[in-house]
């Protein structure tokens, strides 16, 4: 089983950046599949990005492209999401979630989540 943990959350004015990490400990494999997720007061949990394990290609939603990176490290363990030009709108819960395949795909195991705020 597979466990995440989120990192990196906090407080931030609009402008501003934050990074975030997800670790992934348990039992991974180099093809276990990840992505970012968020939830916003009131709203339904949404995709934000997600990365290939296959071919170096990265999956973004619209609201973050251009502002927002995703990364991992080389053993595929850890998962980060830069996020530059921050929005009061980007104010949400950040999830790390493992996946069933390659984006698109369903989320399967969900870490913590990491409170990011984004004041004006």
């Amino acid at each position: 089983q597979v466990q995440l943990v989120e990192s990196g959350g906090g407080l931030v004015q609009a402008g501003g950046s934050l990074r975030l990490s997800c670790a992934a400990s348990g039992r991974t494999f180099s093809n276990t599949y990840m992505g970012w997720f968020r939830q916003a007061p009131g709203k339904n949990r949404e995709f934000v990005a997600a990365p290939s394990w296959s071919d170096g290609s990265t999956y973004y939603a619209d609201s973050v492209k251009g502002r927002f990176t995703i990364s991992r490290n080389n053993a595929k363990t850890t998962m980060y999401l830069q996020m530059n030009t921050l929005k009061p709108e980007d104010t949400a819960v950040y999830y790390c979630a493992t996946l069933y395949s390659n984006w698109p795909s369903s989320p399967k195991i969900w870490g913590q989540g990491t409170q990011v705020t984004v004041t004006s």
